[in-house]
């Protein structure tokens, strides 16, 4: 069996700029409706074409059409404001559930980033309770459906520890594949992270498949005590305390963008 060993990133930190208008002033009304954080450019040509976009009180639906920030741009009935875009890493504490309101929930992961900053920002993916790690924000609609569209891949590193010592024959199981309810499912890599502690397993897997790393080992006969994503899209909580956050720098986000 291989070692585990984690990804080094090194990165400069950089003020990140904030987007301005072309030239002429003008923004895309698909642009202008994505920086505000609703949805996708896609999806926002096609609420144009429906017909849900007013601007300055008349509905438009020309899909190349340009608005200027002093124009008042409605969907359905609700102004949209286009903030500049943001991106921001949380190493996500036990606990708390990934979601942007809940009313059952008595503690979400929006309440460690609230004030973090002015725009309003969502977890893109999301971390069972239990689970720890490396949890992405943005307001950013098309990067956050390419991190979380199933066509992307975009690996995942979690540190997992188990029950009791794991089995060679069950590190070559989850290598070579198994079946679960919902399908086959195999991970990119896995090992042992200490060989003086069989519970301490390192499993990289790309599927976005709900609670997946939990399932795998439940499969075989192990419960997961403690699960921490340590990378995701490339990106590390090193140096970011348990329950802390920062902002990406323009390095990174260049870097997830051009993925």
């Amino acid at each position: 069996m291989k070692e585990y060993s984690k990804k080094r990133f090194v990165v400069k930190k950089k003020e990140q700029s904030e987007a301005e208008p072309a030239g002429d002033g003008l923004i895309r009304l698909n642009k202008y409706i994505s920086n505000s954080g609703v949805c996708s450019r896609r999806e926002a040509d096609k609420i144009i074409s429906e017909g849900l976009v007013t601007i300055n009180g008349e509905v438009v639906t020309e899909l190349g059409h340009k608005v200027s920030l002093d124009d008042d741009v409605q969907l359905d009935g609700k102004k949209l404001n286009p903030e500049r875009k943001v991106y921001l890493l949380l190493n996500k504490p036990r606990g708390f559930v990934t979601t942007l309101d809940d009313p059952h929930a008595e503690r979400t992961v929006m309440q460690l980033v609230k004030n973090a900053c002015k725009e309003r920002i969502y977890p893109v993916g999301r971390l069972d309770m239990q689970t720890t790690g490396v949890l992405l924000f943005t307001n950013d609609g098309d990067l956050a459906k390419k991190l979380t569209h199933p066509s992307y891949e975009k690996k995942k590193v979690y540190h997992v520890q188990l029950d009791k010592d794991f089995l060679p024959e069950d590190l070559e199981k989850i290598e070579k594949g198994i079946e679960l309810e919902d399908g086959p499912i195999a991970a990119d890599e896995i090992s042992l992270i200490d060989r003086n502690d069989l519970r301490q397993v390192g499993i990289e897997i790309h599927s976005g498949k709900n609670r997946i790393v939990r399932r795998i080992f439940n499969h075989l006969g192990y419960q997961v005590e403690r699960l921490d994503r340590v990378i995701f899209a490339g990106l590390t909580k090193k140096d970011l305390p348990r329950g802390r956050h920062r902002f990406l720098t323009t390095q990174e986000i260049n870097f997830l963008k051009m993925s």
